[in-house]
C-alpha cells in the first residue's frame, strides 16, 4: 500500500479560523446531546425514580458488559418536532456488548411523556429492528410504555414502517433464529402489549410492570368489570395464571441480571469471518480534521488531508490515481478492518463515474466493505458531459452502488446535493448505516442554485408577461428561497427526521466504523448480482 502524505499547516491563519469554526460546531453537538441523554424534565426524574425504578439510560448501563461502548443509532431523532419532547423521541436504540454477545437494546424512556410513541419513536424502533435483522442481533426490549400517542396517529398506526411493523419485524426475526427478548418494567398496555407476547422469552418486573389489551379502567367502561392493575396483568398473573411471561423479578436491577443470563445461555455467537490485522493509529492527529474542513462552504475541503487521518497508519492502496481524479477510491484499513472508500474530490464527471463503477465491482467481487465520504455538489452539467453520456455513466455508477449486497457505510462529511446525494449511498439505497459529521448538509440541490434556478423561471414567466423586476426585487425574491434550503440542508434536520442514524463527531468515526466492521464480519456473504450496465 502506498502512504498517504499531508501539505497541511497547522500554524496558517486559514486553519486556526477552521478549527475554531469546526470545535464550535462539536460544542453544539455535545450540547445536543446532553438534551437527548437527559430525557424528560426533572420531576419526571423525581417521580420515575420514587417508583424504585432506574433511569433508562442506567438500565442499559447495567444490562451492557461493564467497560464496553454503545453505538446509539438515531440519538437526535425527533429533535424539536414534539411540544415537550427531548432528542430521541422517547426510546433509546443502539448496540451494546450483553454478555459478550452483540445485542440490539430498545429502551422506552417512560420520562418522556410516559414513553409512548409518536409517529418517529415508531420510526426509530423499526429502524433499529432492520439493523439488528442485518446483522443477526439478538434485540433486547425494556419495555415502560404508555403506548401510543393517540392524537399523532396518522403516523403510527396505518402505514408500513410504523407500528405494526415492530410486530412484523419481531416474528421475521423470531423465524430466522434472531432471539427476541423482552423486560416489562412498566406499563405495556394495548396493541404494545404485543412487543412482548411476540417475543420468545419476557422477563416482568413484580409491583411495577404490567401488561394488558385493556387497562382497568377500559376494562370497566367495556364490560363493567372492577378489577386492579395486579391481578388483570401483573407478574404473578402472568407469570403463574397466563404464562404469557416466564420470569419474575424483583426490580429493575434484579430484571436485568435475569436477562444477562438469558443471553449467556443463546449458543454460540457467530465467529468473525473476516481477518483483522493489528490496529495502527493514522500518522496524522485526527483532530486535525477540525482545521481542514474549510469553514466557508464555498470553499471545498481537501479529501485526501481527512483520508490521512482516519484510515490505519494512513495506508491507502489507491485505485486509478490518475484517471477520474474527482473520485478517490482505494483500499485501507479502519482498526484492522478491510475497508473500499469512495470519496469525493469534486463534482462527479463520467470518468469518475466510471472509475466508482469499476471499483465497486472490484469489492463486490472480493467481499469487501465499501465507504461513502459524500463531500459533492452533484454530477458535472453542460453540453461536453452531456455529449459524453454523463447520464449513461451517472447510471452505471448507482447501478453498482445499489446493487452491491457487501456492507455498505455513508459518511457525509460535507455537500451531498442532487443526484450526487443518491450516487454516493444516499438512504433510499438502503446504507447499512449512514452518518454525517456536523458539516455534512444535504439537498436536491444547495441554497444559491437553487434560489438561482427559481429565481430565472420567474424571470421567464415575467418576460412571457411582458414584464421586468429590479435587482432589489429578485433579490427578495431569493432571500426565502435560499432560507428554506439553508434550514432543510443540515445534518440535524437530516438526523431529527430520522434520515440518518446519527451524526458523529470527526474524532468518533474511526470508532464507530470500527464497531459497525466489527458487526459485519460476523454475518454471512452476499452474492452481488448487478443490473443492466449501459455502454
Amino acid at each position: 500500500m502506498g502512504f498517504l502524505t499531508s501539505r497541511l499547516s497547522t500554524r496558517t491563519e486559514a486553519y486556526r479560523l477552521n478549527h475554531e469554526a469546526y470545535a464550535a460546531r462539536i460544542r453544539d453537538l455535545h450540547s445536543r446531546r446532553s438534551a437527548a441523554r437527559a430525557g424528560g424534565p426533572p420531576h419526571m426524574h423525581v417521580k420515575h425514580l420514587a417508583r424504585n425504578k432506574v433511569l433508562p439510560r442506567h438500565r442499559i448501563e447495567l444490562l451492557i458488559d461493564p467497560g464496553s461502548p454503545f453505538l446509539e443509532l438515531g440519538e437526535l431523532t425527533g429533535e424539536g418536532k414534539y411540544a415537550g419532547v427531548s432528542p430521541g423521541a422517547g426510546i433509546i436504540t443502539g448496540v451494546g456488548l450483553v454478555s459478550g454477545r452483540p445485542c440490539m437494546i430498545i429502551a422506552n424512556d417512560a420520562t418522556v411523556k410516559g414513553g409512548t410513541y409518536f409517529g418517529l419513536t415508531c420510526k426509530k424502533h423499526v429502524r433499529a429492528q432492520t439493523f439488528a435483522w442485518q446483522h443477526r442481533l439478538a434485540c433486547i426490549t425494556l419495555v415502560d410504555s404508555g403506548g401510543a400517542f393517540l392524537p399523532d396517529q396518522a403516523n403510527i398506526f396505518p402505514d408500513d414502517g410504523q407500528f405494526g411493523s415492530i410486530f412484523y419485524n419481531q416474528v421475521g426475526m423470531s423465524g430466522d433464529g434472531i432471539p427476541q427478548i423482552a423486560v416489562v418494567m412498566g406499563p405495556c398496555t394495548a396493541g404494545g402489549a404485543y412487543i412482548p407476547a411476540l417475543c420468545d422469552e419476557v422477563v416482568i418486573v413484580r409491583g411495577q410492570g404490567y401488561m394488558y389489551l385493556g387497562g382497568p379502567e377500559l376494562t370497566f367502561a367495556a364490560t363493567g368489570e372492577n378489577v386492579d392493575a395486579e391481578s388483570l396483568g401483573g407478574a404473578a398473573m402472568h407469570c403463574g395464571t397466563s404464562g404469557v411471561t416466564d420470569h419474575i423479578a424483583e426490580d429493575d436491577r434484579h430484571a436485568l441480571l435475569i436477562t444477562r443470563n438469558i443471553v449467556r445461555e443463546l449458543g454460540q455467537a457467530p465467529a468473525s469471518r473476516r481477518r483483522q490485522e493489528p490496529a495502527r493509529p493514522p500518522r496524522f492527529d485526527p483532530a486535525e480534521i477540525y482545521g481542514v474542513i474549510s469553514r466557508d462552504p464555498k470553499f471545498p475541503t481537501d479529501t485526501r488531508e481527512i483520508l490521512a487521518r482516519l484510515v490505519d497508519d494512513s495506508e491507502f492502496q489507491e485505485f486509478k490515481p490518475n484517471y477520474g481524479e474527482t473520485l478517490l477510491t482505494g483500499f485501507a484499513r479502519i482498526h484492522g478492518y478491510e475497508i473500499g472508500i469512495l470519496a469525493n474530490n469534486g463534482v462527479l464527471f463520467p470518468e469518475s463515474a466510471m472509475k466508482g463503477t469499476h471499483f465497486i465491482s472490484l469489492c463486490c467481487q472480493r467481499d469487501v466493505p465499501l465507504l461513502f465520504m459524500s463531500d459533492v455538489t452533484g454530477f458535472m452539467v453542460g453540453k461536453d458531459v452531456e455529449q459524453a453520456g454523463i447520464a449513461k455513466h451517472g447510471a452505471k455508477m448507482i447501478t453498482a452502488m445499489s446493487s452491491a449486497k457487501v456492507p455498505k457505510y455513508t459518511l457525509n462529511i460535507g455537500a451531498s446535493y442532487g443526484a450526487g446525494y443518491l450516487a454516493m449511498c444516499g438512504r433510499a439505497f438502503k446504507p447499512t448505516a449512514m452518518f454525517a459529521w456536523p458539516s455534512g448538509r444535504s439537498a436536491i440541490m444547495g441554497p444559491e442554485q437553487a434560489a438561482m434556478v427559481l429565481s430565472l423561471v420567474r424571470e421567464t414567466n415575467l418576460k412571457a408577461e411582458g414584464k421586468s423586476w429590479s435587482e432589489d426585487e429578485k433579490e427578495a425574491f431569493k432571500a426565502p428561497v435560499r432560507k428554506i434550503y439553508e434550514d432543510f440542508q443540515g445534518a440535524y434536520n437530516f438526523s431529527a427526521n430520522g434520515w440518518i442514524d446519527g451524526v458523529i463527531d470527526p474524532l468518533e468515526t474511526r470508532g464507530t466504523l470500527a464497531l459497525l466492521l466489527e458487526l459485519a464480519a460476523r454475518v454471512p456473504a452476499k452474492k452481488t448480482d448487478f443490473g443492466v450496465f449501459r455502454f
